[in-house]
Order: structure tokens, then C-alpha cells, then sequence
């Protein structure tokens, strides 16, 4: 698929972007996380500056990526541990 031009508005700019067409979908649902979370950071706390709840939206967001990831490299260890196990009960199976 080819390339679209889009316009997205994060925290009241816009910004004109090329995209792949199937990642437009992703890119505005994005774009909506952020402007959410920005005015969920108005409402709850008194910073009014975009760039001090932009850096809030990005600190959330880096954080939430950390733990995704350390939760997927703590399941693909679990998970290798239990193939190994599995592994090792099938080769004494069958080398009965």
C-alpha cells in the first residue's frame, strides 16, 4: 500500500505526516492517547505549560513501554524455561 498525507494535532499544533495506509489507524488512536492524557494532566494537576504535560505524556508513556517489555522478556524466559522442561520429560519418555 502507498503512502497518505495526513494531518494529526497533539497538544493544540499540527503536524502534516506521510504515513503507510494501514498505519493511519494507529497513528491517530495515538495521537488520541496523547491529547487524552494531556487533558486528563490539565484537569488533575496544575500545569497549564504543553511542554511540562507533554514531558508527563512522554514519562507515562516510556514508562509503560519499560514494563511491557520487562513483562515480555520475564514470560519468553517462563516460557523457554517450561519448552526446556517439556523437552527433557519427552526425552526420557522416549528413550525408554
Amino acid at each position: 500500500m502507498g503512502e497518505i498525507s495526513i494531518k494529526i494535532n497533539i497538544a493544540d499544533r499540527v503536524y502534516p505526516l506521510k504515513v503507510n495506509m494501514e498505519e493511519e489507524e494507529i497513528i491517530r488512536r495515538a495521537a488520541k492517547l496523547i491529547n487524552d492524557r494531556i487533558k486528563e494532566y490539565q484537569e488533575n494537576y496544575a500545569v497549564r505549560d504543553k511542554q511540562d504535560l507533554l514531558s508527563m505524556c512522554v514519562l507515562h508513556y516510556a514508562t509503560s513501554s519499560l514494563k511491557a517489555e520487562k513483562k515480555v522478556n520475564v514470560e519468553d524466559t517462563d516460557v523457554a524455561e517450561k519448552v526446556y522442561q517439556l523437552d527433557h520429560m519427552l526425552d526420557k519418555f522416549f528413550s525408554k
